[in-house]
C-alpha cells in the first residue's frame, strides 16, 4: 500500500502469516512467492499507520505544510520477503514507486516502522544500519537489538526482552516462586532470553530454573513429548514461556494428551493476547495464566477510520486495492472476479464491494485493546516529531557541519536519526515517549490474567502493570483480588525447590543442584540467624549466647559464688558461725581473764589470736558475691594478713613456751628477757608487716582484678578474680606456709614438755590441721574451675580457722566452762591428775 507525499515513511507488517515459495528454476520469468493465511490483526496494524499519517497530515501544529506519505509492505511472516521489502523501501527501486525523473531528492523512504519480528529486525537493521536509516519497531523485543554498535539506527516503542525478563522476575519474587521452568522458541527472540534469564534471575535473588528447554519450530512430536515429560517430572509448578502461537499450540496438544495439570503458566508478550489459544481443550490447563502484555492505549478516531475501509474507495490504486480486497474476501468469505494477481484464489460467493462491514464480526473493529497499534501510533509520531524538530532548525545554528540545518530537498536518513534520538513528547493517552542511549523507549508493561468464567467465556483481564522507576529498578503493581487462580484452593501455588529455612538455621546448597535446592542446617552453638533463608549464621556478641532455637542472642548466664545459692549460703553461714564462736570465746576469755587458765596462756596473745581468727572468718566473705575490683584486691590481702597475724601469734606463743621451759632450768632465766610483752608484740607486728609489704607490692605491680571467663562454659560468663601476679600469690601463700611450718616444728619439739606447759601439744595439733588443709588446698584450687576455686579457698580458710579455734581454744573453754575446778593455779601447776 502506498500513498505519495513530500516525505515518505515505510512500514513492515504481518498481513499474512505464511508463504509458499515456488521451486527455483532458471527461467526468464520471475518467481514470486505466494502469501497465505490472511491476518486481520496484521491488517489492522497497517491501517493504524495509515490512520496515524492521515491524522498528522490533518494537524496544523505538527510539520505544517508538509505532506507525509507511506509505503506499507507485507512481510508474510517470512524473513526473505520482509528483508526484500525493507531493501526495496530503502533503495527506491520499486517499479510502482519511482524517484523523481532527475533521480535527485530524498529517498522514497526516510524511516521505517517495523519489522514486528526480532529476527527480521536484526537482519534488516544489520544492513540498513550501515546507511543510518532509522527503523522504529513496534513489536521486536530481542534485547540484542539494544546493541548500539551493531544496530546504530534501530529504535523501538516496545520494551526490550531484558525489561520483560526483569518484569517476570518481579512477578516470581512477588509470589515467592523461586523454582520455575523456562521454555523458549528456537529463534533470536527465545534464544537471547534463554541466555539472559538465568543470570538475571540469580542476580536478583528471585530464584533459579528447574529446567530450560527450546521449543522447535517444526511439528517435532518426539521433541515436544520429551519436553512435556521434563515438565511433568519436575517439582516446579511455574512455567515461563517465551514463544509464539504455533509453538504453544503444538506444546499444549502434548500437555493435553499427557494431562499435565497443576501448572501456573507465565506468558511472554508474544502470546499473552493470542485468541487462538482460548480453546475448550486448552483452557482447563491455561486458565489462570499470568502474562506480560504491551501497554494498552487509546487512539481516538481509529474505529471510524477503519469503518471507512472499502475496496471501491481507491479503485484506481491497485496496490492499496489489492490489500483491501484481500481483507474483504477474508472477512466476508467471498471473492472478487478475477482474484488479484499473486494471491491465492478465495472461495465462496462473489464480492460486490457493497457489503456492510458493520454487520459482520471481525477483529478489525475491536479497538478496546489497542496494544501493538498503540506502539505503531507512537512510532509514527516519533518520526513525525523528529521531522518537526528538524524543520524548526534555525539556519546557522544547526547541529551539522558549520552549524547547518537539514532540508527536505537534501534530507539524509542519518540527519533524521539525529533528531529521533532527542525526541520527547507525550501522547494524548498521557504516556511519555522518548528514547534512551540504546534506542529503547521508556518501558512499561501491563500484567494480564486469563480468566475462565463460569458461563464458559474467556476474559483476559488487566491485573496490574510493571514499569521502570526513576532509580532504574522495576516497580510492580498487582491487584491480587482480580487474579483468577486455576487451582483447587483458588490461591497462588507454591513453587520452590526447597522450603524456606526458618530463623535459627542456614541454607546449605545440595551438591550438584541449583542454588535454590538446599538443606536447612541448624546454627552452631553461639551463632544465630534471625532471618528466613539466611545464608550464614552470625556469632553472638561476647556477653551473649544463642537461644535454644538459635534465632536470637540472649545474655549469657553469669556464674560466681553467690550469697543466694546453697553453696554460698552454707559457706556464709559457716563464716558467720566461726566469727560468732570466736566472739563468744573472746567473751569467755574476757569474762574469765583473771582465772589461771587464761592468765597462764599468755592472755594478750590469746586475745590477739582470737581477733585474728575472727578476721580470718570474716575475710572469707570477700570471696562470696560478684567479684569487684576492690573485693579482688582486698580478699587476698585480708586473707594473707589475717592468717599471718594468726600464725605469728601462734609462733610467738610457741617460742614463749620454749623460752619459759628453758627459763625454768638452772641458768636459763636470761632467756625470758627476749620474750617480754613488748618483744612479743613487736615480733607479731614485724611478721605481719612483712606480709603487708608483700600484699602492697603485689597490688601495686600486678593487681588482682575481676575477669569474665568464657572458657569454662560457652553459655555462661564465669566471674572470677585473676591473681594478676602468680609470683605475688605464691609469695603470699609461701610466707604463710613458712610461718606455719616453723610454728609446727617448734611446737612439735615442745610437745613432750611437762604438763604445765602442755599448750605446745595443742599448738602442734592445730598446726598439723592447718598445714594439712593448705597442702590439700593447692591441687584442689588449681583443678577447680570458676566459682568452685573460690569455694575451695573459702573452705580452706574456714577449715583451717575452725581447726585453729577448736584445737587451741576448745580444751581451754571446756575447762573454763565445764571443769572450773581444774581452772585453778594448783591444777595448772600440777600434773593434771585432778579428778572430775
Amino acid at each position: 500500500m502506498h500513498k505519495p507525499g513530500d516525505i515518505v515513511l515505510g512500514g513492515l507488517f504481518e498481513v499474512h502469516y505464511s508463504s509458499v515459495f515456488p521451486e527455483l528454476a532458471f527461467t526468464s520469468e520471475p518467481h514470486q512467492p505466494s502469501c497465505q493465511g490472511f491476518d486481520a490483526l496484521g491488517f489492522r496494524h497497517a491501517m493504524t499507520m495509515a490512520f496515524t499519517i492521515d491524522e498528522i497530515n490533518r494537524s496544523s501544529k505538527l510539520i505544517p505544510n508538509v505532506t507525509v506519505g507511506y509505503s506499507l509492505y507485507d512481510n508474510c511472516a517470512t524473513l526473505g520477503i520482509g528483508f526484500s521489502a525493507a531493501l526495496s523501501m530503502a533503495s527506491g527501486e520499486e517499479k510502482q514507486f519511482s524517484l523523481q525523473e532527475t533521480c535527485l531528492g530524498t529517498p522514497p523512504v526516510i524511516g521505517i516502522v517495523g519489522d514486528p519480528f526480532s529476527t527480521f529486525s536484526i537482519a534488516t537493521s544489520n544492513v540498513l544500519g550501515l546507511f543510518k536509516l532509522p527503523i522504529v519497531s513496534y513489536f521486536a523485543t530481542c534485547s540484542c537489538l539494544s546493541d548500539r554498535q551493531r544496530f546504530p539506527s534501530f529504535f523501538r516503542t516496545i520494551p526490550n526482552d531484558s525489561f520483560q525478563v526483569h518484569a517476570m522476575i518481579q512477578i516470581l519474587k512477588h509470589f515467592g516462586w523461586t523454582w520455575a521452568g523456562l521454555l523458549v522458541s528456537d529463534d533470536d527472540y527465545g534464544l537471547h532470553v534463554s541466555r539472559s534469564f538465568p543470570p538475571d534471575l540469580t542476580r536478583s535473588g528471585g530464584g533459579c530454573l528447574a529446567y530450560s528447554e527450546i521449543l522447535p519450530w517444526t511439528n517435532h512430536q518426539n521433541e515436544y513429548r520429551r519436553i512435556v515429560n521434563v515438565m511433568k517430572k519436575s517439582t516446579a509448578h511455574v512455567v515461563i514461556v517465551f514463544a509464539h502461537q504455533i509453538q504453544l499450540i503444538q506444546l499444549m496438544e502434548e500437555v493435553v494428551k499427557q494431562n499435565v495439570t497443576g501448572l501456573q503458566w507465565i506468558a511472554s508478550e508474544a502470546w499473552t493476547l493470542v485468541d487462538g489459544l482460548h480453546t475448550p481443550d486448552f483452557m482447563p490447563f491455561l486458565s489462570g495464566t499470568l502474562g506480560i502484555a504491551i501497554r494498552r492505549g487509546e487512539i481516538p478516531g481509529l474505529r471510524d477510520f477503519l469503518l471507512r475501509i472499502n475496496p471501491e474507495q481507491h479503485h484506481n490504486d491497485d496496490y492499496k486495492n489489492s490489500m483491501v480486497k484481500q481483507f474483504w474476501e477474508h472477512t466476508f468469505q467471498c471473492r472478487f472476479s478475477p482474484p488479484p494477481a499473486g494471491w491465492v484464489e478465495a472461495e465462496g460467493a462473489v464480492c460486490t464491494g457493497q457489503e456492510d462491514i458493520k454487520n459482520v464480526k471481525t477483529d478489525l473493529l475491536d479497538v478496546s485493546e489497542l496494544r501493538p497499534e498503540y506502539n505503531i501510533y507512537k512510532a509514527v509520531y516519533a518520526l513525525a516529531y523528529a521531522l518537526d524538530d528538524m524543520l524548526h532548525c534555525v539556519p546557522g545554528r544547526g547541529p551539522f557541519s558549520e552549524h547547518s540545518c537539514a532540508s527536505l530537498q537534501t534530507l539524509e536518513p542519518w540527519q533524521l536519526m539525529y533528531y529521533l534520538e532527542k525526541v520527547n513528547f507525550t501522547t494524548p493517552f498521557g504516556d511519555q515517549v522518548s528514547f534512551d542511549e540504546n534506542g529503547d523507549a521508556l518501558p512499561i508493561y501491563d500484567i494480564m490474567n486469563w480468566q475462565w468464567l463460569s458461563d464458559g467465556r474467556i476474559k483476559v483481564q488487566t491485573v496490574g502493570d510493571v514499569k521502570r522507576s526513576a532509580s532504574g529498578g522495576e516497580i510492580l503493581t498487582l491487584d491480587e483480588g482480580k487474579i483468577f487462580w486455576n487451582f483447587e484452593l483458588k490461591q497462588p501455588p507454591r513453587s520452590v525447590c526447597s522450603e524456606s529455612c526458618p530463623p535459627g538455621t542456614r541454607m546449605v546448597r545440595k551438591k550438584g543442584q541449583p542454588v535454590c535446592c538446599f538443606d536447612c542446617i541448624p546454627c552452631s552453638e553461639g551463632m544465630v540467624s534471625n532471618e528466613t533463608d539466611s545464608m550464614d549464621c552470625t556469632s553472638c556478641p561476647e556477653d551473649f549466647w544463642s537461644s535454644p532455637q538459635r534465632d536470637h542472642c540472649v545474655p549469657k548466664g553469669t556464674e560466681f559464688l553467690s550469697y543466694h545459692e546453697p553453696l554460698g549460703i552454707c559457706l556464709t553461714t559457716a563464716s558467720l558461725l566461726g566469727t560468732f564462736i570466736s566472739a563468744v570465746v573472746f567473751g569467755i576469755f574476757t569474762y574469765h581473764r583473771s582465772t589461771p587458765m587464761v592468765r597462764a596462756n599468755n592472755s594478750e596473745l590469746s586475745f590477739l589470736l582470737l581477733v585474728s581468727l575472727k578476721l580470718c572468718f570474716l575475710c572469707s566473705l570477700l570471696f562470696i558475691g560478684r567479684p569487684r575490683l576492690w573485693t579482688c584486691q582486698l580478699r587476698h590481702a585480708a586473707f594473707g594478713i589475717s592468717f599471718v597475724l594468726c600464725v605469728s601469734c601462734i609462733l610467738v606463743k610457741t617460742m614463749v613456751v620454749l623460752a619459759v621451759f628453758k627459763a625454768s632450768k638452772p641458768g636459763g632465766g636470761t632467756n625470758l628477757k627476749w620474750f617480754g610483752a613488748m618483744q612479743q608484740r613487736g615480733t607479731v607486728l614485724a611478721l605481719t608487716c612483712i606480709q603487708a609489704a608483700i600484699c602492697t607490692a603485689w597490688i601495686v605491680s600486678a593487681s588482682p582484678a575481676p575477669y569474665k571467663n568464657t572458657q569454662y562454659h560457652n553459655d555462661k560468663i564465669v566471674y572470677e578474680c585473676v591473681v594478676g601476679s602468680t609470683i605475688g600469690f605464691t609469695a603470699l601463700l609461701g610466707y604463710i606456709g613458712l610461718l606455719a611450718i616453723l610454728s609446727f616444728l617448734l611446737a612439735f619439739l615442745a610437745r613432750n614438755l611437762p604438763d604445765n606447759f602442755n599448750e605446745a601439744k595443742l599448738i602442734t595439733f592445730s598446726m598439723l590441721i592447718f598445714c594439712a588443709v593448705w597442702v590439700a588446698f593447692v591441687p584442689a584450687y588449681v583443678n577447680s574451675p570458676g566459682k568452685y576455686a573460690d569455694a575451695v579457698e573459702v573452705f580452706a580458710i574456714l577449715a583451717s580457722s575452725f581447726g585453729l579455734l577448736g584445737a587451741l581454744f576448745g580444751p581451754k573453754c571446756y575447762i573454763i566452762l565445764l571443769r572450773p575446778e581444774r581452772n585453778t593455779k594448783k591444777a595448772i601447776m600440777g600434773r593434771g591428775n585432778t579428778k572430775p
